[in-house]
């Protein structure tokens, strides 16, 4: 018996991914985008306790996840979070393996603060300057794809410091709809190389790969991006630039799939490493008013 495009969807397929399936594409579109979330609050579900989450917060959590590929936690008691904590709130979603760069704690999870010294100088995410769009680990190798993340707010800055996001998946959809070619090309095993990094302990070959992948093992939609124009070699290709510039135009626009959200302290964001980037901010002179975020990456995707 032929099983239905409806059927292989909620099995698990990548059939809507597939250019030449638009009956498969034009249904998974549909339920897509049927009840999005309009507004950033949307996102929003509230955590009583995050070592052990209720039945309904899980369901809230993973609901929003397979909706939009992200949501904000707000803890009730934000106090009383620490990284240990993260750690048990990101297994019940299963979030277990974590990646560890090269500026993480020894933990592998890693405090993005302000620092003056050390390896983190030099580094945008460490620094109070605007960091651009893009998706975590889009350097590291295939078999160490940064599926899953999360970010904790234990300090935010009292000026700027807001993120933008943005699904995946919303992007796929805006630059299919435009022009199939450009996800064709966007998914070229060419299409984005990042040069090697030469700093000493934290030397990486050249990492070359499509922007849109197919993740045959979760059956997802996988991007890797970065808006940076330094340390960044794009194909020489003239639908891959078309393509590139309107993902720039996208990104710059005032879509309302683009959400805007300042972390408070307590709240956090998890995500299937969503697009996103951060405001400029200022910080004050005091522990309170220094800006301190947890960031753990995962190679898992959220369950």
């Amino acid at each position: 018996m032929q099983v239905s495009v409806q059927a292989k969807i909620q099995a698990g397929s990548l059939a809507p991914f597939e250019l030449d399936n638009d009956a498969a594409y034009i249904q998974w579109r549909r339920q897509k985008l049927a009840d999005y979330p309009i507004i950033s609050s949307d996102l929003l579900v509230n955590v009583n306790n995050p070592e052990v989450l209720s039945e309904e917060e899980l369901k809230k959590i993973r609901g929003l996840v397979n909706k939009a590929n992200m949501c904000i936690y707000s803890l009730e008691q934000p106090g009383s979070f620490n990284k240990q904590t993260m750690k048990q709130l990101a297994a019940q979603l299963g979030l277990q393996n974590l990646d560890t760069n090269i500026c993480a704690d020894e933990d592998s999870i890693t405090s993005l603060q302000t620092r003056d010294s050390g390896r983190h100088v030099g580094y945008i995410p460490y620094s109070s300057k605007k960091l651009s769009w893009h998706t975590d680990g889009y350097y590291n190798l295939t078999e160490q794809m940064i599926r899953g993340m999360m970010l904790h707010c234990v300090n935010n800055a009292p000026t700027g410091g807001e993120n933008q996001l943005l699904d995946p998946e919303i992007l796929y959809i805006h630059l299919r709809d435009k022009n199939p070619d450009y996800i064709q090309v966007l998914m070229d095993e060419s299409a984005l190389t990042i040069p090697p990094n030469e700093e000493a302990g934290a030397e990486r070959d050249a990492q070359t790969g499509p922007v849109f992948s197919l993740d045959k093992g979760t059956c997802s939609l996988h991007l890797r991006y970065t808006a940076r124009t330094r340390s960044i070699q794009w194909a020489d290709n003239p639908v891959l630039q078309l393509a590139l510039q309107e993902i720039t135009e996208f990104l710059n626009s005032d879509s309302p799939y683009i959400f805007r959200y300042k972390l408070e302290p307590g709240q956090g964001l998890v995500c299937n490493n969503v697009l996103h980037n951060r405001s400029a901010f200022k910080e004050g002179d005091t522990t309170e008013t220094r800006r301190l975020i947890y960031r753990a990456r995962f190679y898992d995707r959220i369950k």
